[in-house]
């Protein structure tokens, strides 16, 4: 039986942090699967991975709708995705207790059985209440699918394979946020809201058939250790209230709220009683002493850092598309798609060759395209032509090849077979709490950027402004009166004002990209083959 994380015995001094050339992390001793039964693993477990990824999204373009059909205000909608993004976040760092407690397969298959469960009641909801409640289970039975995907997965490849399995993996991360919108346009329009959800359904009944074929005497060993009750209860409050201060702070004008400085001061508090408590607990719920090891510190880190980034242009990209240009959610779903087509061709032949290459030259390269890709962005103008858009979104998407699967195989080098799925529960928690921080700041800084914008546009709005009186005759000569032309050039300069502050983010981010490429480097040098 593998020993708890805690009773892991130290390798021998630079043993775990000289190998990360290779993204072979040790995993448990379980035979791999021969060919046709691990393509039907990959495939089942590559679709459990896509519709949990799917669902972060794709809800998000149907609220209006959802909260128009259920007869709330757009607002209330809202609470749709925060329960489900509050239930997630918790359940992401419990996966790897659940894991050795209850067995990794044992816990897959019931989680993507109540997610199915969850999207059926979602559909079926008549009330705001009814899919709220339906919402939690999905995002909690969404939490350990991701983590534990990546981990069972590995089992199926034999070692010299595994880069590409963690390739394949990280293809259907990719691929979540670019179908959410168009997908959940398409349905909008064309059918009805409740398909969002039901389209999971007979998807998950073909993965659940499948998995209890190709996984069948596959289970983990269980260790039966006592449940760490005070740390569960810290973790509930510490990210619970972390993650609802992030998804209510910009609707509630941020911590001149005493409801969000109530939320950010029970996180506060929780989140340090909690690392306190589980550094020094036998049996800790989620498992700190991995950051022991350099690689999967510094992985982490980059993954947090990286995905805060890239996840706030995934909400900010379409959010300038459709309220300032004029796009549809489905056009804009089209119109960034193009950051998918290099993942589904470099992901392949990247995890093939993997073995041979330092995965910290890869994230390095990843972390300077996405630089120059924000970068382009900065230079976005009123009139654009679409393919001004696309071709970044194209060009982004060999970053995004070269940021999951490096990582990923980075941060669990030289973690043991038995502590994987911690390690990618606690990567995945980070990652998810990264892209909540960065879709949130960004929102938040897009609108403060707007306004001080506008009132330096504004302050050349005079009547001795020589432009603005040429603008003004040329408006009204068009048949508008007074009122309507200074109407119209206000919200021609509120347009403006987002497109500077979108500009000027762009930028910004850019350069914190700059900087990660030398982040990763602090990472323990890869161990030479010979």
């Amino acid at each position: 039986m593998s020993s708890p994380a805690h009773q892991t015995l130290p390798s021998k001094p630079g043993e775990k942090d000289a190998a990360t050339a290779a993204p072979s992390p040790e995993v448990r001793s379980v035979e791999p699967l021969p060919g046709g039964m691990r393509v039907l693993a990959t495939v089942s477990i590559a679709l459990v991975t896509a519709m949990t990824v799917l669902d972060t999204t794709i809800a998000n373009v149907a609220l209006p709708t959802i909260a128009g059909n259920l007869g709330v205000a757009a607002s209330q909608g809202t609470l749709v995705i925060t329960f489900y993004g509050v239930a997630n976040a918790i359940a992401i760092p419990l996966t790897g207790w659940l894991a050795r407690r209850f067995g990794e397969v044992r816990v897959f298959t019931l989680a993507t059985f109540f997610f199915v469960l969850a999207s059926l009641l979602c559909g079926l909801s008549h009330s705001l209440l009814m899919l709220i409640a339906a919402r939690i289970i999905q995002g909690a039975a969404a939490g350990p699918l991701i983590p534990l995907s990546q981990s069972l997965l590995l089992t199926c490849y034999p070692p010299e394979k595994r880069g590409l399995a963690l390739a394949m993996w990280s293809m259907t991360i990719v691929v979540g946020p670019i179908l959410g919108p168009i997908l959940g346009g398409y349905i909008c329009d064309d059918f009805s809201w409740n398909w969002i959800f039901f389209v999971n359904v007979p998807l998950g009944i073909f993965c659940l058939m499948t998995l209890r074929l190709v996984l069948e005497g596959r289970e983990t060993p269980v260790m039966r250790a006592p449940v760490d009750k005070i740390g569960l209860i810290l973790l509930v409050l510490g990210v619970g209230s972390l993650q609802l201060m992030l998804d209510e702070g910009k609707d509630h004008d941020w911590f001149s709220s005493p409801l969000i400085l109530g939320f950010g001061v029970v996180a506060a508090i929780a989140l340090v009683f909690f690392v306190a408590w589980e550094l020094t607990e036998k049996d800790p719920v989620v498992d700190l002493s991995l950051f022991r090891h350099r690689s999967f510190t510094v992985g982490t880190i980059c993954i947090f850092l990286g995905f805060m980034l890239y996840f706030a242009s995934v909400v900010l990209m379409p959010m300038m598309l459709q309220t300032r240009m004029g796009y549809t959610a489905m056009w804009a779903g089209f119109t960034l798609a193009p950051i998918g087509i290099f993942s589904l061709f470099i992901s392949p032949i990247l995890g093939k060759n993997a073995a041979k290459l330092d995965m910290r030259v890869l994230a390095s390269i990843s972390f300077v395209i996405f630089a120059l890709c924000f970068f382009w962005r900065s230079y976005f103008a009123p009139n654009m032509d679409v393919s001004f858009v696309m071709w970044p979104q194209f060009v982004q998407g060999l970053a995004v090849a070269l940021f999951f699967m490096p990582l990923t195989s980075l941060s669990l080098n030289g973690i043991p077979g038995s502590d994987i799925a911690s390690a990618m529960s606690l990567s995945s928690c980070l990652r998810t709490l990264g892209g909540s921080i960065g879709s949130s700041l960004v929102m938040t800084q897009w609108e403060r950027l707007e306004a001080l914008h506008h009132v330096r546009f504004a302050e050349g709005m005079t009547d001795a402004s020589f432009p603005f009186a040429q603008a003004m005759q040329g408006l009204q000569g068009m048949g508008m009166s007074a009122m309507q032309a200074t109407a119209w050039i206000n919200q021609e300069v509120t347009r403006q004002g987002f497109l500077v502050g979108f500009n000027e983010l762009f930028w910004a981010g850019g350069w914190a990209y700059c900087l990660m490429a030398g982040l990763v480097w602090l990472a323990p040098a890869p161990q030479r083959r010979r």
